[in-house]
């Protein structure tokens, strides 16, 4: 495969972080960006020509459009932007509060609009590119307890289908990547909980709460098996839609 230049964000942990070390290891140039770089030093020390780490909050709208026009300027071209950063929340509607919900959706969903809006003129520019957009088999069915978290990925998956007919003409691809349940922080690190109200004790809104322990086992997927299928797919022409991952997408989104 011809050496490419990525776009990652939200590379210090799980699919991020494991999408990052493939490409590095086989000698592509990555722009990852964190939150907090100390979690990508490991990557800084061993990759310092190929590994460039920018520091990132993508709920922050003006450092997002900032960040892509100085990357715009220093790389001759960007061909993917892969948006993974984002988390889970969990909860029913009611327990959670204004600043969860907010957050929740300037993060999963606010973010991952303004990368795309922020690196369409470089694409366009250079006359190709593919833009691949991490959303989950939550932005296809709905759990109780997880409202928000659904809200966000069933509305980046609806801008993605409008975005990719409006940029195929300039040779961009887009691609939504529906995983299921992995071995990442996402699950087990990285998720957020409500402030739990006794009235939901026994309701199915309450279910997540086995699902979130480990020893309860880890999820199926494989996140190392996930990246190689994700940067796989950029060869593909044209660019596939969407791309479910792991069984237990499969399973429950094709079920009924």
């Amino acid at each position: 495969m011809t050496k490419k230049t990525w776009l990652i964000t939200g590379v210090g942990s799980g699919l991020g972080h494991e999408l990052t070390t493939q490409l590095l290891e086989a000698g592509d140039t990555v722009i990852g960006t964190v939150r907090n770089e100390k979690k990508v030093q490991d990557l800084v020390a061993k990759y310092p020509n190929t590994f460039d780490s920018e520091v990132l909050d993508v709920t922050d709208v003006n450092a997002v459009h900032e960040l892509v026009s100085l990357l715009a300027a220093r790389y001759d071209t960007i061909d993917v932007l892969i948006n993974n950063a984002g988390y889970g929340l969990f909860g029913a509607t009611e327990e959670l509060t204004d600043d969860q919900v907010n957050k929740i959706i300037a993060t999963d969903l606010t973010g991952s609009i303004q990368m795309i809006r922020s690196i369409l003129p470089k694409m366009r520019a250079q006359g190709h590119g593919r833009i691949i957009q991490i959303s989950s088999y939550g932005g296809q069915v709905a759990y109780p307890g997880n409202s928000m978290y659904h809200a966000t990925k069933f509305g980046i998956e609806g801008y993605v289908e409008s975005v990719a007919q409006e940029v195929a003409p300039f040779n961009i691809g887009m691609t939504i990547v529906e995983p299921g349940g992995a071995r990442t922080q996402f699950r087990y690190g990285s998720a957020q909980v409500a402030k739990l109200m006794p009235e939901y004790n026994d309701n199915p809104a309450h279910s997540f709460i086995k699902m979130l322990d480990p020893a309860n086992g880890l999820a199926p997927g494989d996140p190392t098996r996930m990246a190689a299928r994700i940067i796989e797919s950029v060869e593909k022409n044209p660019a596939p839609l969407r791309m479910v991952l792991g069984s237990e997408a499969l399973k429950n989104t094709t079920k009924g």
